[in-house]
């Protein structure tokens, strides 16, 4: 009997512990120029074994195509999820060359909810090309069995006052005094570290960053730092560690990888 009363007790202590613990999150964000790299081939196993070799949980894609002339008629993402082992959801912000474009997300955590968030964006004219701009969010069941959303998204590459709209967009879409929901928001900013649209997403976010600010883009030589992972709490998220990664020739981008620590209140 005593036993007994040992090892439920140790079992109870144990469960307490657990709760106690953080749980971890390898996140990922890559901007994958529709598949093709460097080179000027479109290769998605290439570009599989990049984001298989960074074993991460939480994906975000930007620049993927669907089903696109330019790209062979692919459903690149069908494809990634299907080389890497991840459930994939995809966010089309615009019809192109017959098929669909867009952001997208890959995930080893079950998907609990999903939405497709048009952003603000200046429509395109014969002197202006601008593109469409959406944010993918989905919601997961996280390593500690609460929800989770993770957004994936694309800044407007050539208008600085669209980036600035999106920015703000963001920010009340998803952040706003009532919404508590641990989030955490990834994707191609087109903005450096010190320009406004990076400035307004922090009166809302933390970056998870290197000291050294190390660029993404483009992938070879890279000059400047536009990709990022942003959560929303350090109450709810600590880093571990954030780093571009050395991978030159899959896309024009590098990808850039955080290992998130989920804290417990």
């Amino acid at each position: 009997m005593k036993i007994a009363i040992l090892t439920l007790a140790s079992a109870l202590i144990f469960q307490a512990v657990a709760a106690q613990m953080p749980s971890s999150l390898r996140v990922l964000s890559y901007n994958i120029h529709y598949g093709q790299g460097m080179d000027g081939e479109y290769n998605i196993q290439r570009l599989a074994e990049v984001i298989k070799t960074a074993k991460p949980d939480l994906v975000a894609l930007q620049e993927v195509d669907v089903g696109v002339l330019r790209s062979g008629r692919v459903h690149q993402l069908q494809k990634l999820g299907e080389l890497t082992g991840l459930t994939a959801r995809f966010g089309p912000t615009q019809h192109y060359e017959g098929g669909l474009f867009g952001n997208a997300v890959l995930t080893r955590l079950p998907i609990l909810d999903e939405i497709i968030q048009p952003l603000p964006y200046t429509e395109a004219t014969p002197e202006l090309q601008t593109y469409p701009r959406g944010a993918l969010a989905i919601t997961v069941q996280a390593p500690d069995g609460k929800p989770l959303r993770f957004i994936s998204t694309h800044f407007q590459h050539n208008v600085p006052a669209d980036r600035v709209a999106e920015a703000e967009a963001i920010n009340k879409l998803f952040a706003g005094p009532a919404d508590k929901l641990r989030t955490l928001l990834a994707g191609d900013f087109n903005a450096k570290p010190d320009e406004e649209p990076i400035k307004i997403l922090e009166q809302s976010w933390m970056h998870a960053m290197d000291q050294k600010r190390a660029p993404s883009a483009p992938s070879v030589n890279p000059q400047s730092r536009i990709d990022y992972v942003f959560y929303r709490s350090s109450a709810d998220f600590w880093v571990i560690s954030s780093d571009v990664l050395p991978e030159a020739m899959a896309s024009d981008h590098r990808p850039v990888l955080a290992f998130l620590e989920i804290t417990h209140p």
